[in-house]
């Protein structure tokens, strides 16, 4: 359930790239599309109907499918984009936040940790955007596992499962939640590096190093 600007390296140098307008991107466009929807099963009948929780399942499961088809197509057919690498987190973030959210409104998930996932991933979204001008902060492997760990704990508590799977469900959410705080300080400490180690911190120093003669 990564994202396939997994495999692309922190970089600063500009690079010709393909059109943002490609198939891949539009899968990922896709998946913003679905959000909506999963809100609307999610929240039907305040969340008691069973067939309406199956279909927000299935939903959120083929919205997340749809990220490990767009990662494919991007790196087979040479379509990784910066487009893609901002936008493909995103709709990742939207996805999820709001079936946090959604859980939480039905009183299903306590608030504190919809709270806490959602600081952590409108932050990193946040700083992608703070950095941008030093380069593309682009997701790594611990966001591949954070967005799996997510994605399995959302999805057990999205289906309308006995009360005997409820100790599952709470273990899953929590080591989720840990993954999820430890990968955005990460996410922090590469996003110091960058802006350190950039082309245009570079020049900054060194038209300072020259005015200061």
């Amino acid at each position: 359930m990564g994202t396939y600007a997994e495999s692309v390296p922190v970089t600063n140098r500009k690079e010709p790239q393909p059109s943002a307008w490609n198939l891949p991107n539009a899968v990922t466009v896709l998946r913003l599309f679905l959000v909506p929807l999963l809100a609307w099963l999610l929240l039907r009948e305040d969340g008691a109907d069973d067939a309406s929780r199956v279909g927000a399942f299935l939903t959120f499961a083929g919205a997340m499918v749809t990220d490990k088809i767009d990662g494919d197509l991007a790196r087979r057919r040479g379509l990784v984009t910066d487009f893609g690498k901002i936008a493909d987190p995103i709709a990742d973030k939207a996805l999820t936040g709001t079936a946090f959210v959604g859980l939480s409104l039905l009183g299903e998930l306590p608030w504190w940790v919809t709270i806490v996932v959602l600081v952590r991933e409108l932050g990193v979204t946040a700083l992608r955007f703070v950095v941008i001008r030093h380069g593309v902060l682009p997701a790594g492997r611990g966001g591949k596992v954070k967005t799996a760990l997510q994605g399995l704990a959302l999805g057990l508590y999205l289906l309308p499962l006995p009360d005997a799977w409820h100790p599952v469900e709470v273990t899953a959410m929590a080591v989720a939640v840990v993954v999820t705080v430890v990968t955005g300080l990460d996410y922090v400490a590469q996003a110091v590096r960058l802006r350190q180690t950039s082309e245009r911190t570079a020049a900054r120093r060194a038209r300072r190093t020259q005015a200061g003669q």
